[in-house]
This record gives C-alpha cells, sequence and structure tokens, in this order.
C-alpha cells in the first residue's frame, strides 16, 4: 500500500539532495517532490537520486501515459508514467477542469455529477476517494461506491444516474503490480477523440495539485456525496432480465446444467452469483480458491481468462470432482467472460473470443426473434472490429441484418452502438476478439456479467430443446454460415520506434519508397488485392481510395486483403513495444474441408511475417 503523508516539506527535501544537472529531468524531479504528498512514492524517487539512477528517473517522470483502448493503465509506483496519488490527482483535476468548461451551469454539476468505482486492485479505494475529492472540491454531486464493484456497474450507473461522466479505477486483467482508470461520458460508453485529447490536455495544463486534492476530510457528511450501490445493483439486475424472453427462464429453470465459475480472484463471484439467480439458472459452482477478492492473484501468474487452459487449472479440477462439462470465468473487473466446455473424448475446449462472437451472434439474434413479438430482423445490427472474425457479416448476409465493422476497442464499437440506436435501429450485439461482449446499449461496454448469463442460458437451451453442446452448435454455425478459420498473435520488440519502421517498411515495399506495399507472397502464389492504410489515410478497395474508418497518423494499422480472400490486420499496442496481428480466412458453406482452410491460413501467414515484417 502506498503510504499517504511525508513528515517534511518537498522544498525541504530538495535541499538536501544533488541532482542530475540535466535541465529538463531536474525540473521534472523538483515537480514530483514537491507536489507529492505521498511518503512512498516520494521515497522512490529520492532513492534512485541517491542512487544516481538518471535514466530511470527520466523514464518514470519525463513520460506520460496516454489514453489507450482500455483508458490509462501503467505500474503502480512513482512516476508521471505510472498509477500513484499524484497522477490520479493531476487526471482528477483534469477531468474536473475539462467537465466544468463543458458545463459551467454549476446546478448541472451538482444534479448530475460524476460516478466513480474500483475492483479488488491494491489502492483501488485510496485512489477513488482522491478523485471523489478533488470532484467535490468542483462543486460536481459524485456517486461513489463504497465496496468493490464489476466495472460494467459504472457504465451502467453514468446511463442510469444521467452522469455527466464515470471513472472506474481498474488494470482488467494486467499484472497485479498495475491499476489504472476508465473514463466514461455522458452517453456511458468509454470516452473517444476528441475527449480523450482534450482530457489530456486538460490534465497537463494545470498539473500542481490543489493542496484540497489531499485533504480527504471533505468526504465526510458531504451534501454531494452519495453512494449509488443499491440503486445501481437494483436497476443493473432487472435491465439484465429484460434481455431473456420468459419461455428462456422457464426452461433455465427446468434444466440441471451446472456451471463451475471462476472469479480470477476478482469481484464477480457475488454479481455473477445474483445474475444467476435472477435468470432462475443453477447456482454456480464457485472455485473456492479463486472465489474471493485478492489484489495478490495468489494461484494465478497472470490473471486474464485470455491466457489460455492455464488460467483454469483450478477450475478444471474442481469440473472434474463436480461432473460438470461446462467453465466460465471473468477477469477481476468483470467485464470480460472465458468459456470451456468438456467435448465427447474428455479433453477441454476453451472458446476463443471469435468462436464465442460466433456462438452469441446466433443466440442474439435467437433471442431477439423470441423475446420480441414481431421481430424485423431489417432494422437490427450486430458490431465487430477489424481486429476480430467477421462471421457476424457472414450471419448478416444470410439472415438480413446489419453488420457494422469499427477500429478495435469497445470505445469504438459502444459509441456506434449508440449512435445507431439513436436513429432507432436495434443493437443484438457487439463484440471483439479478446473476449468482450455487450448485449445491451444500457450498459454501453463490455459486460461480462451479462455475458455469463446468456452463456448459461444459450447452453441450457440447446441442451434442453436439442440435447447439444455449445461445441456442437458451434459446428452448426460454420456449416450453415461457412467456416471462418482465424490466427490471432503478436511480434514483441524492445521500443516502439522499432515497430514504426517494420510498419514503415511494410508501406515502402519497392525501393524504400512511401506508399508502395507488397504485392504477393509465395512468389506470386497468392497476390495482394487490396491495403488498408488508417495511418496514412489509403484503402484501395474504395474507387476513391480513401478510407471509411477513422484515420490516425499517431496509430499504425494496416490491413491486406488476398485475391483468395485472406485477411490480415496489424496494428500496434498502445501500452507495449509490440505488433498485434489479427488474420482470418473463411469458405463458403459448401466447402467443408475446414482443415485445408486452416493450413491455407497458417501458411499464408507465416509467409507475410516473413516477407512482409521481417527484415531483408
Amino acid at each position: 500500500m502506498l503510504a499517504p503523508n511525508i513528515p517534511t516539506t518537498g522544498a525541504e527535501l530538495l535541499e538536501t539532495l544533488q541532482l542530475s544537472g540535466q535541465q529538463d529531468l531536474d525540473l521534472q524531479i523538483k515537480n514530483w517532490i514537491l507536489w507529492d504528498r505521498n511518503a512512498a512514492t516520494v521515497q522512490q524517487v529520492v532513492d534512485a537520486i541517491k542512487d544516481k539512477d538518471w535514466d530511470a528517473l527520466r523514464a518514470r517522470l519525463c513520460r506520460r501515459c496516454g489514453f489507450g483502448t482500455g483508458g490509462i493503465r501503467s505500474g503502480m509506483r512513482a512516476g508521471f508514467d505510472s498509477i500513484n496519488d499524484l497522477v490520479t490527482i493531476q487526471m482528477a483535476q483534469g477531468l474536473a477542469n475539462y467537465l466544468v468548461e463543458m458545463h459551467p451551469n454549476v446546478k448541472k454539476r451538482e444534479t448530475q455529477g460524476v460516478i466513480v468505482g474500483h475492483d479488488a486492485r491494491y489502492n483501488g479505494k485510496r485512489f477513488s476517494q482522491l478523485i471523489a475529492a478533488v470532484l467535490l472540491n468542483q462543486n460536481f454531486r459524485v456517486y461513489l461506491f463504497n465496496r468493490m464493484v464489476p466495472t460494467p456497474f459504472v457504465a451502467f450507473g453514468v446511463v442510469h444516474l444521467k452522469c455527466l461522466a464515470g471513472v472506474a479505477i481498474t488494470a482488467s486483467h494486467n499484472p497485479k503490480t498495475d491499476n489504472g482508470f476508465k473514463i466514461y461520458f455522458d452517453n456511458g460508453a468509454p470516452i473517444l477523440t476528441p475527449h480523450d485529447k482534450n482530457l489530456q490536455a486538460a490534465m497537463l495544463k494545470h498539473q500542481e495539485p490543489l493542496a484540497s486534492s489531499w485533504d480527504l476530510s471533505i468526504l465526510d457528511d458531504n451534501p454531494l456525496l452519495f453512494d449509488p450501490f443499491r440503486e445501481v445493483y437494483s436497476a443493473y439486475f432487472e435491465q439484465l432480465k429484460t434481455q431473456l424472453p420468459f419461455s428462456f427462464i422457464e426452461t433455465n429453470e427446468c434444466s440441471q446444467l451446472r456451471f463451475i465459475y471462476t472469479p480470477l480472484h476478482g469481484v464477480g463471484f457475488h454479481y455473477v452469483r445474483e445474475a444467476f439467480y435472477q435468470a432462475r439458472l443453477k447456482p454456480v459452482i464457485p472455485v473456492l480458491q479463486q472465489k474471493d477478492p485478492d489484489p495478490e492473484f495468489p494461484t494465478l501468474h497472470f490473471p486474464s481468462p485470455l491466457e489460455g487452459l492455464g488460467c483454469l487449472n483450478l477450475a478444471i479440477k474442481k469440473a472434474e470432482e463436480e461432473h460438470c462439462t461446462i467453465i466460465l470465468s471473468n477477469d477481476p473487473d468483470v467485464d470480460r467472460l472465458g468459456v470451456a466446455e468438456l467435448d465427447p473424448k474428455g479433453r477441454w475446449k476453451k472458446f476463443n473470443g471469435n468462436e464465442l462472437g460466433a456462438l452469441l451472434g446466433w443466440w442474439a439474434l435467437e433471442n431477439y426473434k423470441t423475446r420480441t413479438p414481431k421481430p424485423n430482423v431489417s432494422n437490427c445490427v450486430m458490431i465487430s472490429t477489424v481486429g476480430s472474425s467477421k462471421i457476424l457479416a457472414a450471419m448478416a448476409r444470410a439472415e438480413g441484418f446489419t453488420f457494422v465493422e469499427t477500429l478495435v476497442g469497445f470505445k469504438w464499437m459502444a459509441n456506434k452502438a449508440l449512435e445507431l440506436a439513436a436513429i432507432g435501429k436495434t443493437v443484438l450485439l457487439a463484440f471483439e476478439e479478446p473476449i468482450g461482449f455487450m448485449f445491451n446499449v444500457k450498459v454501453p461496454d463490455k459486460d461480462g456479467i451479462s455475458a455469463a448469463v446468456q452463456v448459461a442460458t444459450m447452453a441450457c437451451y440447446l441442451r434442453s430443446t436439442r440435447n447439444v453442446t455449445l461445441i456442437e452448435k458451434l459446428r452448426e454455425i460454420y456449416d450453415t454460415y461457412g467456416y471462418h478459420a482465424t490466427i490471432v498473435s503478436a511480434l514483441h520488440y524492445s521500443n516502439v520506434d522499432e515497430v514504426t519502421a517494420i510498419c514503415n517498411r511494410m508501406r515502402s515495399h519497392e525501393d524504400n519508397t512511401m506508399g508502395t506495399y507488397p504485392k504477393c507472397i509465395l512468389n506470386g502464389e497468392f497476390e495482394v488485392r487490396y491495403v488498408r492504410d488508417l495511418t496514412l489515410g489509403l484503402d484501395t478497395s474504395f474507387p476513391d481510395l480513401k478510407p471509411r474508418l477513422m484515420i490516425s497518423a499517431s496509430r499504425q494499422l494496416l490491413t491486406f486483403t488476398f485475391n483468395n480472400g485472406m485477411v490480415i490486420t496489424f496494428r500496434t499496442s498502445s501500452s507495449e513495444p509490440k505488433l498485434r496481428y489479427y488474420a482470418e480466412m473463411f469458405g463458403l458453406p459448401e466447402e467443408k474441408d475446414w482443415d485445408e482452410l486452416q493450413d491455407t491460413l497458417q501458411r499464408m501467414v507465416d509467409a507475410v511475417i516473413t516477407e512482409f515484417v521481417m527484415p531483408p
């Protein structure tokens, strides 16, 4: 834990220290020591000064975290590039000032305000209180959860309470040493450009904390401070039930299917248990060693349901003891859902995000048709990203709904969903490959609680009505709409400049001339048909060569589409020096040699990496 106070002033402390002699670095060292009031993080900077570790100090103090697809995340330690008390206050002051600029009417701020919640990570409560103190000092009504909550409760709370913004203190499935902030705007969705850039600018404009920002006594008996838990809890589960037709709830009640559940030491258990009760599913059987919130994540190397079957060892053992065939897992802040099922040969299959997207796409349409007296499929929409499978596009062509593609990240999908709902469209599902799913625009972000209930209800429905497993249903979906083979991976580098250089090499393929892209692989066996470069603003699939998705010169995003339909997208990570890639190839429904399709995709991906990415 970070201790809150130091025994001496920053100015007195600076007089005892010999700085680096590097003007820009020494300015930031002085700022840190003068501004920070946390004894632990001040001491970290002092120790580095005494050790003359100027490179480390430069890395920590001369850089800043930016807003990525999941907000701001970093390690909890001293530094402007990290998550700590000082950066928390700077973020909160920037948010408050930006909201004051947008909403100069004090009454609006006092009546609508900001909702703030945290999960089980270290310092979450402390950071949430600091944020609340800053906002109260600016006369905002503050809805501060006084207990750990799932991140989806913050998104839903913004919508339900008509807030001006929301802040979730979480690092999702990152290591235990990390924390972060996810910012929601007044529509309940994660903030988009230009708000992220404007908020960052507001943070930098007034970096020095006000003395009042450190004073948590403002939280005592403050008439603008409210705990929204009871209201949000009740309203959240009411809206969740509206997504399930009564006939499905009846099927759940009669089904004998049981589910093993692990929150991976996060906050999910009590909320998923309540969701199953509301849906009349059998109570989840928890993995006891991982049931309760624990910021140490003691049984896991990495608290993420994205990490293959490794994170499910205890869950598999529990499933075998209880003779259960389905395992559900959430990440620590309960916005993602992992699913595994026992196959007929006794092997556990962990569904990837694209496979779950296929299952839930089929299910979302089935659910809509069942719960809607006069379904209008042509008015329905499903959404996914450039880094996810296009199985929903194949479904849309066959079933008559609309498929929409966005940039990677739920901030894009959630805002697009709200935009479409505002013009009368019915948004049934938004999903992305890293096991994130959204079923209802009233929770405009990925939601692992509702996803768990939907998957469990789908499994009960399939078993009760047709005695079909999830694995078998997935094969039926591919039989109907065509098999979609996917490969998702990443290449790791030592710094971001290397990643940028590789992307520039892909767009300077001929004689190092910018704007010339690779034309084929494997000596012409497979030719590139289209190139989309959202960094430079090119899309050769359109006659005007202009992309329909947002262009950003600060982000690397390149897509190659081959003549045989294979698509591979490269994009940079917002937080690490790595190049992610997403490849997909799909067949027509009548094409049944799925192994050949997968083998061709693998051979093509290997060739693309060798010929496009690797240095000559």
